[in-house]
C-alpha cells in the first residue's frame, strides 16, 4: 500500500474510490507514451503497439489476479489501502467500528473464489471487450464519413489491360475474401449501431451509481459491486499487518508443491522468487511509471510552447529627430501653432517623413505646390500626409 487518503470510519470517500477507478486508465497511458518512444530506437516494440488492448489486459490480468489473490482487492485498491469484503461482512465492520476499541477486532473474512473469478471479468475482461468495441466503432465511422464525402468507389467492373483467365482467377480469391469481407462489414455495422447505446447505458449507470454514492445513498460505488455483492472498505490495522504473513503463507504453500529432482526444485524456486520480487514492485514501478508520464508530458508540452511561442525582441530605439533645413520654414516656440499660417492649428495633420505638424489646409496646399516639407524641405507627396485625432 502506496497511499492512505484521509477519512473517519471504514467507507471510503468518493475521492477515493474516484482516484482508485481513474488508475489504470493513467496507467495504460503512461505505457502507451513510453513503448511510443522507445519504438523509436526498437522498431520490433511496434508490434506491441499493435495488439495495445492485448498487452495492456494480459498485464492487468496478472496485476489484478495477483491482488485479489494476496489482498482481496483490485490493483488499483490495494494502493489506497482498501479490500473488498462481502456485503455481510461489510456491514459487521460497520457495525462494530460503533463500540469502542474494536477496530482491529472487526471480523475479516475474504472474498470468496467466485466473486474473485467475477471480479477479474468485470476488471479486466469487460473492459478489454468495450475498449475492442470502441475500436471497431471507430473505424466504423471513418469509414461511413468517407464513403459519405468521397463516395463508394469499391465495385469495380473488368479490367480490359489483364487477360480472361487472370481476371477470371483473381474474380475468384475476390470472391473467397469477399465473404469474410461481408462478414466483417456486417459485423462492424451491427456494432457501428449498438456500440452508443451500449456505450451510454454503461456511462449513464456508472453516473448514477457515483452520484448516489456520493450522497451517500448507496455503499456500492458501481454497478459491477452490486452485482457482485461486493462493498469496498477500508483495510482495518490488523489486515494491514496480516496481509505481508499471508503472502508468505502463500509463497511456502507453493514451494511445497515443487516436484521433481533437486536441480529442477531449485531451477523453479528460482523463477519463483524472481517472479515474486517481479510482481512485489510492480505497484512502485508502475506508480513511478504514471508520474515519469504525467512528467514528460508536461515537459514536452512546456517545449512545444517555448517553440511556438513568437519570439518578443525589444523595440528598436527611436530615430534621431529631422534636421530644419536652414532655407526652411522656422519652428515657433509655441508648439500648437501652425507654422504656415502662424495660427492655432486647425484640423492637425502630419506628415509622415518629417512628423511636423500643421494645419491640414496649410499642409494639403503647400505639398501641392512645392512636393516637399516646408520644415526640412524633403520631398513629399499628400498621400502622407495623415490625420490627427488627437494634437498635444
Amino acid at each position: 500500500m502506496l497511499f492512505q487518503v484521509g477519512g473517519q470510519g471504514s467507507r471510503p470517500t468518493f475521492f477515493e474510490m474516484a482516484a482508485a477507478q481513474q488508475l489504470p486508465a493513467s496507467l495504460r497511458a503512461a505505457l502507451t507514451y513510453s513503448l511510443g518512444v522507445f519504438a523509436l530506437r526498437r522498431p520490433f516494440l511496434h508490434r506491441l503497439l499493435d495488439y495495445e488492448h492485448e498487452s495492456f489486459a494480459l498485464l492487468m490480468l496478472i496485476l489484478e489476479t495477483h491482488s485479489l489473490r494476496t489482498t482481496d482487492a483490485s490493483f488499483a485498491e490495494s494502493l489506497y489501502g482498501l479490500r473488498r469484503r462481502p456485503v455481510n461482512v461489510a456491514l459487521k465492520i460497520d457495525a462494530s467500528t460503533v463500540s469502542p476499541n474494536s477496530d482491529d477486532a472487526a471480523p475479516n473474512s475474504g472474498l470468496q473464489r467466485r466473486q474473485k473469478v467475477l471480479s477479474v471479468v468485470f476488471l479486466v475482461v469487460l473492459p478489454y471487450l468495450k475498449s475492442k468495441l470502441h475500436s471497431i466503432y471507430n473505424k466504423e465511422r471513418e469509414a461511413r464519413l468517407q464513403a459519405t464525402l468521397w463516395g463508394d468507389d469499391q465495385n469495380e467492373g473488368f479490367d480490359a489491360t489483364l487477360g480472361f483467365e487472370e481476371s477470371r482467377r483473381t474474380l475468384d480469391s475476390d470472391a473467397n475474401a469477399s465473404i469474410r469481407e461481408r462478414v466483417r462489414k456486417r459485423v462492424q455495422k451491427i456494432v457501428g449501431f449498438c456500440y452508443p447505446w451500449l456505450h451510454a447505458t454503461t456511462e449513464g449507470l456508472q453516473f448514477a451509481y457515483q452520484l448516489l454514492y456520493l450522497l451517500d445513498a448507496t455503499g456500492y460505488y458501481s454497478f459491477a459491486l452490486h452485482a457482485l455483492g461486493i462493498q469496498v472498505c477500508r483495510a482495518t490495522g490488523q489486515e494491514m499487518m496480516d496481509t505481508s504473513s499471508r503472502i508468505s503463507k502463500i509463497r511456502s504453500r507453493e514451494r511445497e508443491r515443487l516436484r521433481g529432482p533437486q536441480w529442477l526444485k531449485t531451477l523453479q524456486g528460482a523463477l519463483l522468487s524472481c517472479m515474486y520480487t517481479v510482481l512485489d514492485y510492480a505497484q512502485t514501478g508502475l506508480i513511478a511509471a504514471v508520474f515519469f508520464f504525467k512528467m514528460m508530458e508536461w515537459w514536452y508540452q512546456s517545449a512545444e510552447e517555448r517553440m511556438s511561442a513568437p519570439t518578443v525582441y525589444p523595440p528598436p530605439p527611436p530615430p534621431p529627430p529631422p534636421k530644419v533645413a536652414k532655407e526652411g520654414i522656422p519652428l515657433p516656440s509655441d508648439r500648437t501653432i501652425c507654422p504656415l499660417c502662424s495660427q492655432k492649428r486647425a484640423n492637425p495633420s502630419v506628415v509622415t517623413i518629417s512628423g511636423f505638424v500643421f494645419c491640414y489646409a496649410c499642409i494639403f496646399k503647400y505639398i501641392t505646390q512645392y512636393k516637399r516639407c516646408p520644415v526640412t524641405l524633403m520631398p513629399a507627396t499628400v498621400e502622407q500626409i495623415r490625420r490627427l485625432f488627437h494634437d498635444v
